[in-house]
């Protein structure tokens, strides 16, 4: 079961509705949807939640030491409550799939982001899980540091937050430690696409009829 959920950002007014914050908004949504506020702890360098759910437990964290330095937040915290790896959930900001879209998934290469990259090193290990948000590429790998340091358009904050809302759903499964059901809940969760509307057949014409004298 998820015993510790994270979310990655960078602190401040200036960051908070950049895309490299959707860690940020995810973790402020579960705060809210578990009654759960989330406060200052100089011990593990971020804002702290700490709530007992099933009788288990359960914390939440937002490392305020900027995202290069996010393992840190994450490793003290782990350690000091004997956490281990897979128990730990990250959410976080993830370029290779599309605003309104979220995947999750254990361990793996941390791709170039500097926030998994630390919790990398702090841990000694990958083997924890992860909550992809996604929040689309640029296109132009040169660009990916502007792109994830600006907010996105409406259309994709909109897109950001119902993913968000929706990967939530699968909480009761994270408690539980069903991975799989969780995956399965938060990969189809994704809305339907509109159907098409379809062609409307329009009457043909038959001759006239003669008339009968």
């Amino acid at each position: 079961m998820i015993k510790l959920f994270v979310g990655l950002g960078n602190p401040g007014p200036e960051y908070e509705a950049t895309r490299h914050n959707a860690g940020f908004w995810w973790i402020d949504a579960l705060s809210q949807q578990l009654k759960a506020p989330l406060s200052l702890d100089k011990n593990y360098h971020g804002q702290v939640a700490r709530t007992t759910l099933n009788g288990q437990t359960v914390w939440l964290l937002k490392p305020l030491t900027y995202m290069n330095l996010s393992g840190k937040s994450v490793a003290a915290l782990a350690r000091f409550f004997k956490i281990s790896p897979d128990e730990v959930l990250v959410a976080h900001d993830e370029l290779d799939i599309v605003p309104g879209q979220v995947k999750l998934k254990r361990g793996g290469s941390h791709a170039g982001h500097n926030g998994l990259r630390d919790i990398h090193a702090q841990l000694g290990t990958a083997d924890y899980w992860r909550l992809r948000i996604g929040v689309g590429h640029p296109g132009v790998k040169a660009e990916v540091i502007n792109w994830v340091l600006k907010k996105p358009s409406q259309e994709h904050r909109v897109a950001i937050e119902e993913s968000i809302e929706r990967s939530l759903r699968a909480l009761p499964e994270l408690l539980k430690g069903e991975m799989d059901k969780a995956i399965l809940l938060i990969h189809t969760s994704q809305p339907p696409r509109p159907k098409p509307p379809r062609p409307v057949a329009l009457p043909t014409e038959s001759p006239a009829e003669p008339k009968v004298p």
